[in-house]
């Protein structure tokens, strides 16, 4: 049921937003310039990787070494408004409907941080990774990484189609808001770089 209604919740919502979606795309463009997706691999079901997209909301400015700059650096005023307003996320319907994501669950986070996971905080991997999810809801990229993971095994042990519901609308609710967009410090969220007891 859970995949029956990803699929055509995604379908209606990519037929209906298509012309925010054009507008979107079409900004990106002219203020950012090409790609004007993001993709990158990400682990989802299982930590089997996949390539999920985004909307482009950083410039691809370099230092001398040809080395990107730091997110505070590439960041734009539109590129921070697609994130606080989750239009960026909006090409991610198409991973819904290919079946790398599902439209609730944890967020799919760096390949580089699977081998960092306690067996525990891997369980998030149970699921399909969502678009929006427990964790988002609860506080997205102003809370601590411990406080995610517990969050994200939360919802892997309580998902049911009403939690999903319950989600998106508090989904909707947070994106009007805008509130954890950013961790202390950072224009996201500081890189996870393990577990602070692991020897």
């Amino acid at each position: 049921m859970k995949r029956f209604f990803d699929f055509l919740i995604s379908i209606i919502a990519l037929i209906s937003l298509l012309p925010l979606i054009v507008i979107v795309a079409v900004l990106i463009y002219f203020k950012l310039g090409s790609p004007i997706l993001f993709t990158q691999d990400r682990p989802g079901l299982n930590g089997k990787i996949f390539k999920m997209m985004k909307f482009r909301s950083m410039l691809d400015a370099k230092d001398k070494q040809g080395n990107l700059l730091p997110d505070d650096q590439r960041m734009t005023k539109f590129g921070g408004f697609l994130r606080s307003t989750s239009l960026d996320e909006l090409p991610g319907l198409l991973n819904v409907i290919k079946g790398d994501m599902s439209l609730v669950g944890p967020r799919p986070l760096l390949v580089q941080y699977l081998p960092l996971y306690s067996p525990e905080q891997a369980r998030r991997h149970d699921v399909r990774p969502g678009i929006t999810g427990w964790a988002q809801v609860n506080g997205r990229n102003a809370i601590s990484w411990e406080d995610k993971f517990k969050l994200d095994v939360w919802y892997v042990e309580n998902q049911s189609f009403l939690l999903d519901i319950k989600i998106l609308f508090l989904t909707v609710k947070k994106v009007f808001v805008r509130e954890g967009i950013s961790g202390d410090g950072h224009v996201t969220m500081e890189p996870f770089k393990g577990n602070q007891n692991d020897g």
